[in-house]
């Protein structure tokens, strides 16, 4: 496996880990761990926590926004992660985008199963989408974006609300229970994800529940006609890989703008890593710069293209 420098070292730093065996609350304190050793983001005019639709979320506001917003859902299979586990990123996108922030602590399994996370996410993209109570926001420049797990709920609500959401940004987003791409088949041991722990996660967040269900695998959906323009963000050795930028060819398929960008040499998760990892800096980069072009006017674009690319 050939890793970019920065990935390989933080890959060598990394502790095994077997998901099936180390307690829950050992896994949620590793992973806010994780999200400390991230990193600091810039300075943003206003910060705060509040309610909104019973859901806790941290809102994110610079001195120069423009009106525009994005929802962020964080990733962590629906298991794991918090308003910390993204804080850096939403400051970034917030302060280079010019964007009202809003993270979305939703609820997390297995207390708190399918559909659960969708229907909070549901809620405060709606509450966002209605002009975000007393912050101004332009509900015809509203975008949803998400990693991983967050990726998926960001997909699934972008269909439930595709007539009023702007943008959608899917960083290695998790879009097909089933598992069954190439690459889901492919990455059966480490660095990184792995198949195996992706699937314990669906198992977690959704026992029982069949794998096509469009909230949980909106590949699947019968139809993605009408859904708002994507970015997708995709990394080489990810078992996520193929089912991401399937994705984003389904969406140009049904007349959507979508883009699906595969970044080499990385693994699941660098995108959060940017502070110490340099593709995921350049990625952040691009996602600041296509929110901020998708959500200057809310104008949706000029019908479907489906363009791929590696960076």
């Amino acid at each position: 496996m050939e890793l970019h420098p920065d990935a390989r070292r933080l890959a060598d730093q990394a502790v095994p880990r077997d998901l099936r065996t180390v307690p829950l609350d050992v896994l949620r304190t590793g992973a806010a761990v994780q999200a400390r050793a991230r990193g600091d983001g810039p300075s943003v005019a206003m910060i705060r926590e509040e309610m909104v639709a019973g859901v806790p979320v941290r809102l994110y506001r610079p001195a120069a926004a423009s009106g525009a917003a994005v929802v962020y859902f964080h990733g962590g299979g629906w298991v794991l992660g918090g308003l910390d586990s993204i804080d850096r990123t939403c400051r970034l996108l917030a302060d280079g985008a010019d964007l009202t922030v809003v993270n979305v602590d939703y609820r997390l399994a297995p207390e708190h199963p399918f559909p659960a996370a969708f229907d909070d996410a549901l809620a405060v993209t709606r509450w966002a989408v209605d002009g975000g109570g007393d912050l101004g926001i332009d509900g015809a420049r509203v975008g949803v974006a998400g990693d991983s797990a967050g990726g998926n709920l960001a997909a699934a609500v972008a269909l439930a609300c595709r007539s009023a959401v702007a943008a959608q940004l899917l960083v290695y987003p998790a879009v097909d229970a089933t598992m069954s791409s190439a690459s889901a088949q492919s990455y059966v041991e480490g660095p990184g994800l792995v198949a195996d722990e992706m699937r314990w996660f669906y198992e977690q967040y959704a026992p029982g529940v069949p794998r096509d269900e469009w909230r949980l695998s909106p590949l699947l959906a019968p139809d993605l006609t009408g859904a708002p323009p994507a970015l997708v963000i995709t990394a080489e050795h990810d078992p996520l890989r193929d089912e991401g930028e399937s994705y984003a060819l389904a969406l140009a398929e049904a007349g959507v703008d979508a883009t699906s960008v595969r970044y080499q040499g990385v693994t699941h998760g660098f995108f959060g890593w940017g502070a110490v990892i340099a593709p995921g800096a350049t990625a952040t980069a691009q996602a600041i710069d296509w929110l901020s072009q998708r959500l200057r006017s809310g104008h949706r674009g000029h019908g479907p293209r489906s363009r791929q690319g590696v960076a």
